[in-house]
């Protein structure tokens, strides 16, 4: 394998960024994704809309054009596969990160990405310098709790319709908790949401909140408040809250209860994280304690994911291929 300028461990919205910048520059650089393009997206519920507008979304200056004032995620697949083809960005997708280390060639150092595709082939890929783009989707936080792993339990939503006329519990009190509740409620669920705190969280979209905040209030989506999530049964959960431990029924269980990003990734490849999951990064470049080694995106986030969005993260890029191009 050739050792490049630039790896770059991502095809989102940031990692993309990142490619465009590197190819602006003449830079040798190389896209790797364990999914699809933009797989985070990819991954969201069919029927999702934006909580931005869709300028906030655009990279490389390439005009995201919709109809909607907040673009769907349909649109926002397009529009990214329309960026790919008109800077012919190389990524090799499927084909996941396994560990990042230093190796010495020619007597300068190098990093190794050790990689695995789908199908069980694994490379490993040299660049002088890497850029972690690798967002937080795929790591859901885990409760810990008897029966997370049963088969109708998922910490990611989908499509309301197998859920037609069953009972659903939703675990959590943010948009995505919100907006499935929503979305099952009307497509025939029993839907029951679970939330450790006295009220749903601020964040949530402002023409989402006072919805989901008027179907609780009249019934139609049943909710317990102050109130944790015990056990997960075949059929049921337990739940402990002001008037002790209770029983619901439950068809399908939904912990929709935040992500994170690859920890594991980035302590193996020595980037220091605080006990939030926080890596170490300089604020103007985004080089972490690693020399060399970049993180943007969400992967700047840890456990509190709300800071970083496409709309700010779609920037760093940018500011890295700078600093990176500067040294060259």
């Amino acid at each position: 394998m050739p050792v490049r300028d630039l790896i770059i461990v991502g095809a989102g919205p940031t990692g993309l960024s990142a490619a465009i910048a590197a190819k602006t520059r003449g830079l040798d650089y190389q896209v790797i994704e364990q999914g699809t393009l933009v797989n985070s997206i990819y991954r969201f519920p069919p029927q999702m809309v934006f909580f931005t507008t869709p300028e906030l979304l655009e990279i490389g200056g390439l005009p995201f054009v919709s109809p909607y004032e907040k673009p769907t995620r349909a649109e926002a697949l397009r529009y990214y596969r329309k960026v790919v083809d008109a800077f012919d960005l190389q990524i090799s997708f499927e084909e996941q990160a396994l560990s990042v280390a230093r190796e010495s060639e020619n007597r300068a150092d190098v990093f190794a990405i050790e990689t695995r595709s789908t199908r069980g082939v694994r490379h490993v890929r040299h660049g002088r310098t890497v850029v972690l783009a690798i967002g937080y989707y795929d790591h859901p936080n885990t409760l810990n709790v008897a029966g997370e792993d049963l088969p109708h339990v998922s910490h990611y939503y989908g499509d309301p319709h197998p859920h037609y006329r069953h009972r659903v519990v939703i675990v959590g009190g943010g948009n995505s908790a919100a907006e499935a509740s929503l979305d099952l409620f009307r497509a025939g669920a029993h839907v029951t949401l679970v939330h450790r705190w006295a009220t749903l969280k601020s964040t949530i979209k402002y023409w989402v909140k006072p919805d989901i905040e008027n179907r609780i209030a009249e019934g139609s989506i049943a909710a317990r408040f102050n109130t944790c999530l015990t056990e997960i049964r075949p059929t049921s959960i337990v739940v402990r809250g002001q008037a002790g431990l209770e029983e619901l029924p439950a068809d399908a269980v939904f912990l929709l209860t935040g992500y994170h990003a690859d920890w594991n990734l980035l302590a193996s490849a020595g980037v220091t994280l605080d006990s939030r999951g926080v890596p170490a990064y300089d604020r103007e470049t985004f080089e972490t304690n690693v020399p060399g080694l970049f993180v943007a995106g969400g992967a700047l986030s840890g456990k509190d994911t709300a800071p970083i969005f496409i709309e700010n993260g779609r920037f760093h890029g940018e500011r890295i291929v700078e600093a990176i191009a500067r040294r060259a």
